[in-house]
């Protein structure tokens, strides 16, 4: 056994029992950030975990947090609309998925009925017979044309060019729209992502849009008159170029958003009872027939399916963006809410035997995991599944 596997465990067991001084804290941490495969920090982190108690519970809510924060201290990055943070410290938490999944390690679930002590006995009851895989940077590009472009397989560089606008695909993944100064008429692009698929894209005006699965977005190949106008189904996040002449508008169902410029993220899926307008920046307006409301950065906006508006305060912004940072995170969530997402994400069908549990829960975890780690998570307080055939069933 090398003396790196020893020190480890020696630490590992420490931090677990609460008895590490800070800096060998701080050097466990430096040890998993500094571990160069991935499989070696697997394996150091198992060599770990395999010496704990089995009997024992694993770090509480404040400990994962203490341990996540570190981790991501590590190589972040301004926050910008890129494949995003899929280059953040993802390489430390797709490993971390059997650090920060199997300890607990950030992530972490409570339910507001019942909060159940998780050991390594009660992690080893669960064996899904199948699983799905996340998803990823997957798109459709419909050209004005009718021409269809499988982004995810197209090659990097020039895709296409309509007028005197060209279409890139960067090494990044991202589709960045380069208008030119002619005047030809502009045409009507739309991209769209299937269930287990997320891209991004700048639009010719440099605005920065983040589409989340399920999803689409409608758009001019250069933006000319008065106003920018793009249509959406599912839910995106925007960075709006700031251009006071000419107000960028987001139009959904019987909505549109108004804006100079600003970030703010817009949910309005079909099989969601309520749309959702999250500011994080500038001033948004909010339109639905008579119904009108304008946002400060931390409101959100909440229309329902009849058509009623409010506006609610000091909103955690986290929690409705942390999907395009490539995290799953929930608070005071239904059962039923927490697996509209996971369909979306891991085009999964979901099932209920008998009436949808009522309970609540709240938590965070990566969205590189499977769908059996996800669902683990909620196993811990108590709800029982089983994974089939792109089938997720919820038992009594």
């Amino acid at each position: 056994m090398s003396e790196l596997y020893v020190r480890l465990n020696y630490l590992f067991n420490k931090y677990y029992n609460g008895t590490a001084s800070e800096d060998e804290r701080d050097e466990l941490f430096e040890i998993i950030d500094s571990s160069a495969t991935d499989a070696e920090l697997a394996s150091l982190i198992h060599q770990a975990w395999d010496s704990l108690d089995d009997d024992g519970p694993l770090f509480d809510k404040s400990k994962s947090d203490e341990m996540l924060a570190q981790i991501l201290r590590t190589n972040t990055e301004p926050a910008v609309v890129t494949p995003a943070k899929n280059n953040l410290p993802w390489r430390k938490l797709g490993v971390a998925a059997s650090l920060l999944f199997l300890v607990g390690f950030g992530a972490y679930i409570y339910s507001n009925q019942k909060k159940q002590v998780v050991t390594k006995k009660s992690i080893a009851k669960i064996h899904p017979k199948n699983d799905a895989l996340p998803g990823g940077n997957k798109a459709i590009l419909t050209l004005a044309n009718g021409k269809t472009i499988t982004l995810d397989s197209a090659q990097n560089g020039l895709l296409a060019q309509q007028g005197a606008t060209k279409i890139n695909k960067t090494r990044n993944g991202q589709l960045v729209y380069e208008a030119g100064i002619n005047a030809d008429a502009p045409v009507i692009n739309t991209i769209s992502t299937p269930r287990g698929g997320q891209y991004q894209l700048i639009l010719p005006d440099g605005s920065k849009v983040c589409l989340n699965s399920a999803s689409s977005l409608s758009f001019p190949t250069r933006f000319t008159g008065k106003t920018r106008e793009v249509t959406i189904t599912g839910e995106a996040y925007f960075e709006v170029s700031k251009n006071p002449n000419m107000p960028f508008r987001v139009k959904s169902d019987n909505t549109t958003v108004e804006v100079l410029g600003t970030h703010f993220n817009i949910m309005a899926y079909n099989d969601e009872a309520e749309m959702k307008t999250t500011l994080l920046e500038g001033s948004v307006k909010i339109s639905n027939g008579t119904a009108t409301g304008v946002l400060k950065p931390g409101q959100q906006a909440v229309l329902n399916k009849a058509g009623r508006l409010k506006v609610l305060d000091d909103v955690d912004v986290d929690d409705e963006v942390a999907w395009k940072d490539g995290i799953f995170q929930f608070r005071d969530a239904g059962i039923d809410a927490i697996m509209r997402q996971a369909a979306r994400w891991y085009d999964v069908d979901v099932a209920y035997e008998g009436k949808i549990p009522q309970r609540e829960f709240t938590g965070r975890i990566s969205r590189n995991v499977k769908a059996s780690e996800l669902m683990n998570m909620l196993g811990y307080a108590g709800v029982k599944y089983k994974i089939e055939d792109k089938r997720i069933t919820i038992q009594q």
